[in-house]
C-alpha cells in the first residue's frame, strides 16, 4: 500500500555514499517541497534544498520544520572513528539525537540505514552498536519506523575504504542478503520504502532492498 510522496523531508548524512544518491532522488521528485539536509561541507545548490552547514550535533537544535519523513544515513567505521567509544557516539548517540529532533519537527516516519548483522547481542562492536541503536528506536514507538540493513555498499567514496575495496569482488558474488548492494540501488529502495504505509516497525534485509531498488 502506498501513500502520496512525502513533501518535506530530512536527510541526515546526505554527503555520504548512500545519502548522496538519496538526496539526488528526492530532489528529482516534483512533489517534494523541501529537503532539509544538514552537512559539514556545502552540497550542490538546489532551489528546494535547505543545507545548513557545520557539525551535526550543533546544527540539530537549529533545524526548523515541519517535516513528515526523516532519513538517517549516518555511517562510519571503527577505523574512521578511531575507537569503539567514538564509533558509538556516531552510530548510536548521534543517530538517536537525529531521531529525537526529527520527531520534534513533526516526522511520523523515520527511516534508518543500519547494517547487515545489526544485533544488540552481537560480539562484534560495530554490529552491536548498530543493533543497540535499532533497539532504542523500536522502543520509541514511532508511528512508522523502517530499518534498512544493507550488505556491503558499492560505489565511489570521497575517502576510499580499503577493506571495502578488497571485499567488494567477493561480496558481489555472495548469495541472498549477504550480496553487496550499490548505493544507487539502496537509495531507490529507501525512496520506495518512504512511500509505503505500514504502521509500526519494518526491518528490511539486504536481499529485499536489492529487489525494491531495481
Amino acid at each position: 500500500m502506498s501513500n502520496p510522496s512525502p513533501h518535506r523531508i530530512l536527510i541526515v548524512g546526505a554527503s555520504g555514499l548512500s545519502g548522496e544518491h538519496l538526496l539526488d532522488r528526492a530532489l528529482s521528485e516534483p512533489s517534494i517541497e523541501q529537503v532539509l539536509a544538514p552537512s559539514r561541507r556545502p552540497l550542490a545548490a538546489h532551489p528546494r534544498l535547505c543545507n545548513p552547514q557545520g557539525e551535526l550535533q550543533s546544527l540539530l537544535p537549529q533545524l526548523a520544520g515541519p517535516i513528515d519523513t526523516a532519513f538517517c544515513c549516518l555511517g562510519s567505521t571503527l577505523r574512521e572513528a578511531g575507537s569503539e567509544q567514538a564509533l558509538r557516539r556516531i552510530e548510536h548517540d548521534l543517530v538517536l539525537a537525529c531521531a529525537q529532533r526529527a520527531r520534534d519537527l513533526g516526522a511520523r516516519h523515520f527511516i534508518l540505514v543500519s547494517a547487515l548483522g545489526a544485533d544488540p547481542q552481537a560480539r562484534n562492536g560495530y554490529s552491536r552498536i548498530k543493533g543497540e541503536a535499532e533497539q532504542v528506536l523500536i522502543e520509541q514507538h514511532w508511528p512508522q519506523l523502517t530499518i534498512a540493513r544493507p550488505a556491503l555498499l558499492l560505489g565511489p567514496r570521497r575517502t576510499p575504504r580499503l577493506g571495502e575495496q578488497l571485499a567488494a569482488p567477493v561480496a558481489r558474488l555472495l548469495p541472498g542478503k549477504w550480496r553487496a548492494i550499490s548505493a544507487a540501488r539502496l537509495a531507490r529502495a529507501l525512496w520506495r520504502l518512504a512511500l509505503e504505509t505500514q504502521p509500526g516497525v519494518r526491518i528490511v534485509e539486504s536481499d529485499e532492498l536489492q529487489q525494491l531498488g531495481r
